[in-house]
């Protein structure tokens, strides 16, 4: 496959680059439809007169239908997409994408999906599926799967349906979040991907971050240090990677800790642990759940983060996680966590 799509870019690059294009309009239907034309065009970066003649094309091969309410896409149009999806990895050098971000990260395993998903929120959902299939393949005989909270780990939900296990499986809340945006608690989270795939899940009412006194009275509860003690039972653990200040404001984080983490020059945040570039611990709250040690001991752990403007909160996180955690992320982190260094694309 490889040898003949090399040819092909040296001799018909634009047969490439049309091949990619429609590729493209086709997979932005199917997230975003019903779409109208205009919608579809901005969010491609195209022309409305550009794309109209582009849409006509795949109606005609009767890849799409055009209503009223806006393009859908046809079970032919969803046939093609899967059957392109291995092809289209190799001709925009996805493959080669992973392979480069592995060395730089020292990671055993990574998955790129196409696009940015600070430019398209259909990403987002693409990173959604993308974990939803390497969850899946990760399933035992009994699995205890511990979520962090975030719009990414919604995303996620989104994409479980009834067939994900043969087995039971329980989702758990991998830390507190009462303060947080309720449709993105673990808590909420968890309630959603128990309920696409038909499985079970418990809650853990208490607030991300709590006071030391708090804390220690917290964790003598029963019905807490149950979850607890299921949460570190985890086989599975799936967590986001956030932007060190947006993270701080989203929690309200008092002025004196702001500051610190300001001062330590945070650049990335997860499990309530803010990191410098280098990936030093500048500032930790005090959450109720999963901590950092913990992942060590949990046979797999999958972090999720996209968008050109995470790369510097990845690279960081990475320099302190376990190299056995597999990364799901997009085009546009990947691309820029690439540049400047001897891998640079």
């Amino acid at each position: 496959m490889q040898s003949i799509i090399d040819i092909q870019k040296r001799l018909l690059p634009d047969l490439l680059e049309t091949m990619q294009k429609r590729y493209h309009i086709l997979r932005s239907i199917r997230f975003m439809e019903p779409v109208g034309r205009r919608s579809l065009a901005g969010s491609l970066g195209l022309t409305e007169r550009v794309l109209r003649g582009e849409v006509e094309f795949l109606k005609d091969q009767d890849l799409i239908d055009i209503k009223t309410s806006g393009m859908t896409i046809t079970e032919e149009g969803n046939k093609l997409l899967f059957q392109l999806e291995e092809m289209m990895r190799e001709v925009s050098g996805i493959n080669e994408l992973e392979a480069k971000l592995k060395s730089l990260l020292h990671l055993q395993e990574i998955v790129i999906v196409p696009g940015n998903s600070d430019e398209s929120p259909w990403v987002k959902e693409e990173l959604g599926r993308a974990t939803a299939q390497s969850m899946k393949q990760r399933l035992i005989g009994k699995n205890i799967i511990a979520v962090t909270g975030g719009s990414t780990m919604a995303s996620v939900a989104k994409k479980l349906t009834p067939d994900f296990s043969k087995n039971e499986t329980l989702f758990v809340p991998a830390r507190g979040g009462i303060g947080e945006d309720v449709k993105n608690q673990a808590n909420t989270i968890c309630a959603k991907m128990a309920e696409r795939t038909r499985e079970k899940h418990r809650v853990l009412y208490v607030p991300d971050q709590v006071s030391k006194e708090v804390y220690q009275s917290f964790l003598k509860e029963p019905a807490i240090k149950e979850v607890l003690n299921l949460i570190t039972s985890a086989n599975i653990v799936l967590h986001g990677i956030g932007d060190a200040i947006t993270m701080a404001e989203r929690r309200k984080t008092d002025l004196e800790d702001f500051k610190k983490i300001q001062e330590g020059k945070a650049v990335g945040e997860a499990f309530g642990y803010y990191f410098d570039e280098e990936g030093k611990v500048v500032h930790k709250v005090a959450t109720i759940g999963l901590q950092l040690e913990h992942l060590c001991e949990i046979p797999n752990v999958i972090a999720v983060a996209g968008g050109s403007s995470k790369a510097k909160a990845i690279q960081a996180y990475f320099k302190s996680a376990p190299h056995s955690t597999v990364l799901i992320t997009d085009e546009g982190a990947a691309k820029q966590l690439l540049k400047g260094n001897p891998f640079e694309i």
